[in-house]
């Protein structure tokens, strides 16, 4: 039984994964901004496409991982 003056494992699981949201947003937006250009020349150079569509799929295969993985248990 926990004592009284802690707060439930459910609003601690809460809790982590807001700070855990707030702490990686600004990295991932970084290195979407770090992408930008990237994405912007791929498609006109040869294979580029193909570069451009995996670099895509990494970001959003991290970003689902992060946002999946971050949730507390019910």
């Amino acid at each position: 039984m926990l004592p009284p003056w802690l707060p439930s494992p459910r609003t601690v699981g809460a809790l982590q994964r807001v700070l855990l949201v707030a702490l990686l947003t600004p990295a991932v937006l970084v290195a979407l901004a770090a992408a930008v250009p990237s994405l912007i020349l791929l498609p006109f150079l040869p294979g580029g496409t193909d570069r451009a569509t995996k670099l895509l799929t990494a970001h959003t295969r991290y970003l689902s991982t992060l946002l999946t993985n971050s949730r507390p248990d019910p």
